[in-house]
């Protein structure tokens, strides 16, 4: 009672003195500026309000959703975990939550909240299940990154947002919407991200990795709202760019469905942002004046932008959200027609398009089309995708991986004909949510082939087959490169290894031999994950004793079966190499069998298992006169199981067995 009674005495005095409408007030302007798409400035007025009064679930939830929308995912993850405190905050603030942190790299705490989401909102659990899928993902890509040099171009970059580089044969072409140019100063402010508005630059080559000051393009690009990003068509000196346009917002169209929308309650705004795609020709010393607009631009309706035009002109990408699309945004195409007119444009499918954002494509000088999303597997906010296949035949889409992709935005890459390098655009070194312009290089990692020479003998005794392993020493041997007739030569010391230097991406071949052993050799192709690794390869080396029956690993049948399983073909196309390395032998293949049915019946079976395994071998190229089949049936069983003793399906599957022996 007593608290009561105090709680409305500190109401009645609050309104007595005049807080209560001053509060309404700052509250109803910070709304306008959420509203408007004032973010910068709905910040300031939030906190405002925040330090008149106890936070409420409202206030928070428009901090959070603020930084979240300025891509600052610092501070909104901090300010979701507030919001998710209040006993009747949305569930959705627990999936927005979980999406800063994992924008922070934060995986393990994204994961936990996206399978608090899942069971919170059923309806949305397949989505919440492989968003925290992702961050097991991304946490395995950053563990194994991809071998590339990634530097800030300090060159171009400003304070503000830079991104969408285009290199050019003069120079290189890029959106920025930072507040000084020339050393002048805009005046007009963006109120959504409190910096300039986005202006088309461009820096003049001096070398192939140098560049003059960047400089505004002329006012018939640069309107005074913005302009950006852009594609540059070599062959006319035609910039295909974005235009934004304020248009003013028809009737609403109902509640929004999605529980992730921020748009949630700023349905009161009156205009909005739409993109169109212009041209603009440079005439070899200047821009010309006019600027025109693409043919299918529809700014009362829907966005068209984000161009990217193929080397010879033909072929025209951009990203809309126009009806019929399968998500937020898609790619689409348009083709040029024979008389020079652009074709209706076309979805690029849901191969590349998924239920989320697909947004700044990009065309590689090494012809692949390139583009960002979040709707697709990655490690956080916008990651950058390469689409398999060709122009309206793509099969797949391959996420770029880790360090071109992280927890951040990574879009708008620009790649070189190798595909090796370029740059790329990326908020991962910004503390507030803006974009940098990268270079990326891929290199060669070193690393370092380590071998294991032994001797295999495989006797056999009762209830087993024994494999005894002893080193070789002395054994010489040659790693060459595919192709390559020039090899390096080591010994195996005493404890039958030896090592040789590679690099990753290289096939090699090792071959070894010594006195008494066959010849034997392994193709492999390294990976190296790291710019250091060792890559371990276990050369088995067979004696060349005539008659001495030696195991073919992993050559077992089903029962009463006789055809080659998969990974019965993987070792005999180990034996196809050995049979290679070792032209003048001719061999035995002898199949047995366990003692389960007639000795006739088991006989005639593993005269087929021979069979079988000789014609494998003959179809991968060996001449059928080096090689003779024989069955033995049950013969020749290596454990106890024989007829009328009870034995287990493993100890009968090692009677099922194929050996080889050299002949004489």
């Amino acid at each position: 009672m007593k608290r009561t009674f105090t709680l409305a005495l500190v109401l009645l005095c609050m309104a007595a003195s005049g807080i209560f409408p001053v509060l309404a007030q700052d509250m109803k302007q910070a709304d306008k500026y959420f509203n408007n798409f004032e973010f910068s400035l709905a910040l300031d007025a939030y906190k405002k309000v925040l330090e008149k009064e106890e936070p409420s679930l409202q206030v928070v939830q428009r901090i959070a959703d603020s930084y979240r929308i300025l891509n600052n995912s610092k501070e909104a993850e901090f300010w979701y975990a507030q919001a998710i405190a209040f006993p009747n905050a949305d569930p959705a603030n627990i999936y927005l939550y979980a999406e800063s942190a994992k924008r922070n790299a934060n995986y393990a705490k994204a994961k936990q909240l996206f399978q608090e989401y899942s069971e919170k909102v059923p309806a949305q659990r397949e989505l919440a299940m492989r968003m925290a899928a992702s961050c097991d993902t991304a946490l395995k890509w950053m563990t194994y990154p991809k071998p590339y040099e990634i530097e800030q171009l300090e060159a171009v970059n400003s304070e503000g947002a830079d991104f969408s580089p285009v290199r050019t044969k003069d120079g290189l072409f890029f959106s920025s919407d930072r507040l000084e140019a020339n050393n002048k100063r805009q005046t007009d402010r963006n109120n959504w991200t409190g910096n300039g508005y986005i202006q088309m630059y461009f820096a003049m080559k001096q070398t192939d990795s140098t560049w003059t000051n960047p400089e505004p393009l002329p006012s018939s690009i640069n309107t005074s709202y913005h302009n950006g990003p852009a594609d540059y068509l070599e062959k006319e000196q035609t910039l295909y760019f974005t235009r934004t346009r304020v248009v003013k917002k028809r009737a609403a169209s109902g509640n929004n469905s999605d529980p992730t929308s921020w748009f949630k309650g700023s349905d009161n705004g009156t205009h909005t942002n739409r993109h169109g795609i212009y041209m603009a020709t440079y005439n070899g010393k200047k821009w010309e004046k006019k600027v025109e607009e693409f043919k299918y631009n529809n700014t009362d309706e829907f966005s068209i932008g984000h161009p990217a035009i193929t080397q010879d002109g033909k072929v025209l990408y951009f990203v809309s959200d126009m009806p019929g699309g399968f998500g937020e945004t898609d790619v689409y195409y348009s083709e040029r027609q024979p008389d020079g007119s652009w074709g209706q444009p076309i979805n690029a499918g849901p191969v590349i398009n998924t239920s989320g954002r697909e947004s700044f494509a990009s065309l590689g000088d090494d012809g692949n089309l390139y583009f960002s999303s979040d709707g697709h597997m990655g490690m956080g906010g916008l990651d950058i995708f390469k689409a398999i296949g060709k122009h309206r035949s793509w099969t797949a889409v391959e996420n770029m991986k880790h360090p071109i992709n992280t927890s951040q935005d990574d879009f708008g890459i620009q790649v070189d004909s190798s595909g090796t390098k370029g740059m790329l655009s990326s908020s991962r070194f910004s503390e507030n949510g803006f974009d940098d312009i990268l270079t990326f290089e891929e290199y060669t990692v070193p690393c370092v082939l380590v071998g294991i020479g032994k001797t295999v003998e495989r006797t056999s005794k009762e209830g087993a087959v024994q494999t005894v392993k002893e080193p070789i020493v002395g054994a010489t041997l040659q790693l060459y490169t595919d192709g390559s007739e020039e090899y390096e030569e080591q010994t195996s010391d005493e404890n039958g290894n030896f090592s040789f230097p590679i690099v990753a991406g290289t096939k090699y071949i090792i071959k070894g031999s010594k006195d008494g052993y066959l010849t034997q050799s392994v193709t492999f192709t390294p990976e190296c994950l790291y710019k250091t690794d060792t890559v371990q390869v276990e050369l088995v080396f067979v004696r060349d004793t005539p008659n001495v029956p030696v195991l073919v690993e992993n050559i077992y049948y089903d029962l009463d079966k006789f055809d080659i399983k998969p990974a019965a073909a993987k070792e005999l196309n180990k034996l196809v190499r050995m049979l290679q390395d070792n032209p003048s032998i001719r061999i035995e293949l002898s199949s047995h069998t366990d003692s389960r049915q007639t000795d006739e019946y088991n006989q005639v079976l593993s005269q087929l298992r021979a069979q079988s395994a000789v014609d494998y071998l003959v179809s991968k190229g060996i001449d059928r006169n080096r090689l003779v089949a024989k069955g033995y049936g049950e013969s020749r069983l290596i454990n106890k199981c024989d007829d009328g003793v009870s034995c287990t399906e493993e100890q009968h599957q090692q009677n099922r067995r194929t050996e080889f022996k050299i002949l004489q």
